[in-house]
């Protein structure tokens, strides 16, 4: 979401555009690789969790990029932003669709956490966060999900309360991607259990290096450990670190989950990257490529991924015309998620038994292949269940009724849990 509100088309074709495309095309080719360069490679430099060589370099990347005058195309100059258009976001995005950008790390930070506290800091947080945000100086990421509050976010349990000046946050957070490396994060807490569990909840802005915070990375099958567990323990919080107004956090746990399911379905990660060159590839080089049951896979991804494509540029230009992001982000969330189960069981059908075990160091292109499958599951759960998309689409698309809630409107601390 951008802040330049008043942009009209008059404006945004007040400048060079040929010139300004230029000049993102000649920084791109002195910072980054073209994605025919990178031998299909075209996931690893946009991967949303990163080590610390991934982080380094996309800090270094972003640094580079606002001292080019290219980094937060819309957001206010004031606040380290380059004060240009939506239109200057839209050239910038086409540009940079055939290069390999290694911003990953960043993509929470800046796909979520900075247009949310644009819309609803306040001036004096904007001032604080933004212009460090922007430059990746510092790493932000958002902390929703709970052990007893998965997919719903409003039953959560971490529990915020006032002492004077301050807030003091007390509870668990689990599956906090990028948690090890930020240095703040937006987290939403209960602030007055007595209300229905839609309205007294509450987003603060919370310092990651904080007395009382321990953040412990969670080991994944694959051994990755970009997922966390974040505990807070006595946690004070100064009172002007509440992002929007008490009680109205759930208002704000929408608008990101919005920004977040378009960034998985329809943004510019690895995620999104078109897996069918790959695969299709693969299928020649190991001889499989004549088989029935392969092509009509392949045939079948190629469609999805095409499809899938189309939506995301409906959803990207949406958002660059400054409209908040609506169920369409659940559609191509949704999408996304149905192609990564394909994706896999394609890799799956093409490398046969090699797929599943292979000589140590001698994995290649089975071990790279296996570990996307491994993970392929786990985009059925971020940013919200398959289940949860399709309740939404259901109801905000299709226009039926709601399930059931017998609770509904009960004070959440008089609701049964587990």
């Amino acid at each position: 979401m951008d802040s330049q509100t008043s942009t009209g088309a008059d404006e945004a074709a007040a400048f060079d555009e040929d010139a300004f495309v230029a000049t993102v095309e000649a920084f791109l080719d002195a910072h980054c690789d073209r994605i025919d360069d990178t031998d299909g490679e075209r996931s690893e430099g946009r991967d949303p969790v990163g080590d610390d060589g991934a982080l380094a370099a996309a800090r270094s990347f972003q640094a580079a990029l606002a001292d080019a005058g290219l980094a937060g195309l819309t957001y206010p100059a004031e606040y380290g932003g380059a004060g240009l258009t939506r239109r200057h976001q839209e050239l910038f995005t086409r540009a940079s669709a055939g290069w390999r950008l290694p911003d990953g790390p960043l993509s929470i930070s800046h796909g979520m956490c900075l247009p949310m506290l644009n819309q609803y800091g306040t001036p004096e947080q904007k001032a604080a966060h933004l212009a460090d945000n922007i430059r990746g100086t510092h790493v932000w990421c958002q902390m929703f999900s709970e052990p007893g509050a998965g997919s719903d976010v409003a039953g959560l349990s971490s529990r915020a309360v006032r002492d004077g000046d301050e807030w003091i946050l007390d509870g668990q957070k689990v599956w906090t991607s990028g948690a090890h490396y930020c240095d703040h994060g937006l987290v939403v807490a209960r602030t007055d259990p007595s209300l229905p569990k839609h309205q007294g909840l509450s987003m603060f802005i919370v310092d990651l290096h904080a007395p009382g915070v321990e953040v412990r990375p969670l080991v994944q099958i694959s051994g990755a450990r970009g997922f966390n567990e974040v505990f807070f323990d006595g946690v004070r919080i100064p009172a002007t670190d509440l992002l929007g107004e008490v009680n109205q956090g759930w208002n704000l746990a929408v608008s990101m989950l919005m920004f977040e399911r378009v960034s998985i379905g329809a943004g510019g990660g690895g995620l999104n990257a078109k897996r069918h060159p790959d695969l299709i590839r693969l299928a020649r080089d190991l001889g499989r490529d004549g088989d029935p049951v392969v092509r009509q896979a392949l045939a079948d991804l190629v469609i999805g991924e095409e499809i899938k494509g189309y939506v995301g540029q409906r959803i990207r230009a949406a958002v660059a015309a400054g409209r908040v992001p609506g169920p369409e982000g659940s559609i191509a969330k949704l999408t996304g998620a149905v192609l990564a189960r394909r994706t896999r069981d394609a890799a799956m059908a093409i490398l046969g038994a090699s797929g599943q075990a292979w000589t140590p160091g001698r994995g290649g292109e089975a071990e790279k292949w296996s570990n996307f499958c491994i993970s392929a599951a786990g985009v059925s759960i971020a940013g919200g269940t398959d289940e949860v998309q399709r309740n939404i689409i259901g109801e905000r698309v299709l226009g039926l009724p709601k399930e059931p809630d017998p609770y509904k409107g009960a004070a959440w601390q008089d609701v049964p849990r587990s």
